[in-house]
C-alpha cells in the first residue's frame, strides 16, 4: 500500500488541509485533489473512485470529505482501515465539523497524519498512541519559551519605568506652569475663553501684547465681549459642553450626499450619542445559562412551481457564563419531525441522548466550557438536518408573472406563506433590467424600494401572519425579457423552528437547586432563491 496524499476537503471542493507522503510535485497532487471532486457521484454506495493512475478512497465527514489518494496497487483493505483511523483523530482534534473548525486545527491534524502514515505505508498505531506521540513534551521547546517569556517579562518592566518616567516629567512641568497662565486661568476661566473667542486685535492703541501684565488681559475681563462691535455676548455664542470642534457640512457635500442616497447607497450620518443610552447589544448576557436554537434555510424553488433544494440546518448551543455552573446536563424535547436526522457532538454521550434525551458529556466529571468567547455563541451540543423536495413545507413561495405589452412589461408578484410560521422582516429583493428612473409601482401589500445601484426593487413586509398569509405587487418597467427578473432573493426570519426543540431542564450533576436558564430560538435563511 502506497499512500501518496490525505487531505480534508470541503464538499465546494475547496481544500481545507492537506498531506503529502511521497515525491510528488505540487502541480501534480493540486490537479489530483481539483479532479476528485468532479470524480464524486451522488447516490452511490462505495466510497472509492479510480481512474487511470491513482484510486481516491473517501468518506464523508458532516459536511466535508475525508480523501486518501492511493495508486493502484495498493491494498483497498487497508485503505479503508487507514481511512477508518483517521476518522477517528479528525474529531478529537477539530473544535467543529466544518470549515472553519477544521482550519483553525489544520497543523494538529497534519502531525497526526504524519503518525498514522509514513512514507505512504501505515504505522501500526492506535488512536490513543497517536495522541500520546503528538503530546510528548521537547526539552528544547521548553528552553525555547522560558527564553520568550523572560523576554516578555523584562520589555513590560523597562515599559513600567518609561511610564512612571513620562508622569513625573508631566508632573514636575504642571508645577513649572503653575506660576504662569494656569493660576489665571483658575481666576476666571469660563470668562477668558469667552473672551477669546470673540476678541479682535486692533493696529493702534496701547492693550495689545506689550502691555506689562502677564499676557496684555486687562483686569476688567468683561470689556471684551461689551466692546465687540454689534456681536451678541460671547456667552451666548459659546458652544456648549462636550461637543468640541463642530465641522459644518458644505452645500455641494451635501449635494454630493444626497445623490448617493438616491442611487440607493446607505448614508451613515455622525449622532453624538445621547447620555443615558442604552447600549443592548454590547451588554453581555445576563442569564447563568443560555441555550440558542438557530435553523437556517437553503431553499431553491423553480420559477413554474416546485423544489429544486430544500436543506435545513440546525444547531443547538450552550454558553454559560459561571464556571460553577459548568457541570450540568441538558434535558430536551423534540418535535418529533421524522424528516429530521439529529447528531450529538463527538464529545457527547451518544446513548445517554438516544435513550434519555439528555445531552451530556462523555466524562461527567468533566465541566462544559465556560464565559463567552467573542461573538461565537457558544459550544455546539447537537445537529440536525433536514432535506425535501415537499413544497407544502416550504414556508413562503413566490410566484412571478411578467408578461410584456407593448413598450411596457407589467410584472405582477404573490406570495403565499405557511401557516406553520410567522415570518419577520421579510424582504423580497427582485432583479430589474437597467433603468433610469424607478420603476412605476402601481400596487402592493407593504413597503418598497429601489436600489438603482444593483438594479433590484426590495419590497418588505414587516410581519407575515394570520392577518396577511398571503399577498402581491404588481409595477411596470420598460420591455424586458422574462428571465431579467430572475432570480429572486427572500430574507425572513422566525421564532419558531421545524424541528420544535425545547429545553426541558437543566440538571446539575454536583447536586444543589438547578441553574437559571433561558431559551433562544430562531430560523433564518441562509440562502433562499426563486430560479
Amino acid at each position: 500500500m502506497v499512500v501518496l496524499a490525505a487531505s480534508i476537503i470541503s464538499k465546494t471542493g475547496k481544500v481545507l488541509v492537506s498531506r503529502q507522503f511521497v515525491d510528488m510535485t505540487r502541480i501534480r497532487i493540486e490537479g489530483l485533489l481539483a479532479a476528485f471532486p468532479k470524480l464524486v457521484g451522488t447516490g452511490k454506495q462505495h466510497t472509492y473512485v479510480e481512474t487511470e493512475n491513482v484510486r481516491y478512497v473517501y468518506q464523508p465527514v458532516e459536511a466535508l470529505y475525508l480523501l486518501l489518494v492511493t495508486n493502484k496497487q495498493s491494498n483497498i483493505l487497508e485503505d479503508l482501515e487507514t481511512l477508518r483511523l483517521l476518522s477517528k483523530l479528525v474529531p478529537e482534534y477539530a473544535y467543529s465539523l466544518d470549515e472553519e473548525g477544521i482550519c483553525k486545527t489544520a497543523f494538529e491534524l497534519i502531525f497526526a497524519f504524519d503518525e498514522v502514515i509514513s512514507l505512504g505505508h501505515k504505522e501500526n498505531v492506535t488512536v490513543a498512541q497517536v495522541k500520546q506521540y503528538c503530546e510528548m513534551e521537547s526539552h528544547e521547546e521548553k528552553l525555547h519559551k522560558m527564553v520568550l517569556q523572560s523576554k516578555i517579562n523584562e520589555t513590560k518592566d523597562v515599559m513600567k519605568r518609561k511610564a512612571s518616567e513620562i508622569d513625573k516629567s508631566k508632573i514636575e512641568k504642571g508645577r513649572v506652569d503653575k506660576g504662569g497662565f494656569m493660576s489665571l486661568q483658575s481666576m476666571g476661566s469660563g470668562r477668558i475663553e469667552s473672551s477669546f473667542s470673540d476678541m479682535s486685535i486692533s493696529d493702534g492703541g496701547g492693550s495689545g501684547f506689550g502691555s506689562s501684565s502677564g499676557f496684555g488681559l486687562s483686569t476688567d475681563i468683561e470689556s471684551f465681549s461689551s466692546k465687540s462691535k454689534g456681536r451678541p455676548p460671547s456667552s451666548a455664542a459659546a458652544p456648549p459642553k462636550g461637543l468640541g470642534m463642530q465641522l459644518g457640512k458644505s452645500q455641494k457635500t451635501n449635494q454630493f450626499l444626497e445623490s448617493l442616497k438616491a442611487e440607493g447607497e446607505v448614508i451613515l450620518e455622525d449622532v453624538q450619542p445621547k447620555a443615558g443610552q442604552s447600549r443592548s447589544a454590547a451588554l453581555p448576557l445576563t442569564d447563568p445559562i443560555t441555550l440558542t436554537v438557530e435553523e437556517k434555510l437553503n431553499v431553491m424553488l423553480k420559477r413554474d412551481g416546485g423544489v429544486s433544494n430544500f436543506d435545513l440546518q440546525g444547531t443547538l448551543l450552550l454558553q454559560i457564563l459561571n464556571q460553577d455552573d459548568g457541570h450540568i446536563q441538558v434535558q430536551i424535547e423534540t418535535g418529533g419531525n421524522p424528516g429530521i436526522l439529529f447528531k450529538t457532538h463527538p464529545n457527547m454521550n451518544k446513548e445517554l441522548f438516544s435513550n434519555e434525551n439528555i445531552l451530556g458529556l462523555k466524562d461527567p466529571n468533566r465541566p462544559f466550557p465556560t464565559g463567552q468567547t467573542g461573538d461565537a455563541a457558544g459550544v455546539g451540543l447537537l445537529k440536525w438536518r433536514m432535506q425535501s423536495t415537499d413544497e407544502s413545507i416550504v414556508p413562503l413561495t413566490i410566484n412571478c408573472w411578467p408578461s410584456v405589452s407593448g413598450n411596457d412589461t407589467y410584472v405582477s408578484i404573490e406570495y403565499e406563506a405557511s401557516s406553520m410560521f410567522d415570518l419577520r422582516s421579510v424582504v423580497i429583493s427582485v432583479p430589474l433590467p437597467a433603468l433610469r428612473d424607478a420603476p412605476n409601482v402601481r400596487q402592493i401589500d407593504g413597503e418598497w424600494r429601489y436600489d438603482s445601484r444593483n438594479s433590484i426593487l426590495e419590497w418588505s413586509i414587516l410581519l407575515i401572519d394570520h392577518s396577511n398569509r398571503s399577498g402581491s405587487m404588481e409595477f411596470v418597467v420598460p420591455a424586458a425579457d422574462s428571465s431579467v427578473f430572475f432570480p429572486i432573493s427572500v430574507q425572513f426570519s422566525a421564532t419558531n423552528t421545524f424541528s420544535d426543540l425545547k429545553v426541558l431542564n437543566i440538571i446539575p450533576l454536583k447536586g444543589g437547586a438547578p441553574p437559571k436558564y433561558a431559551q433562544r430560538t430562531q430560523l433564518i435563511t441562509e440562502n433562499y432563491q426563486v430560479v
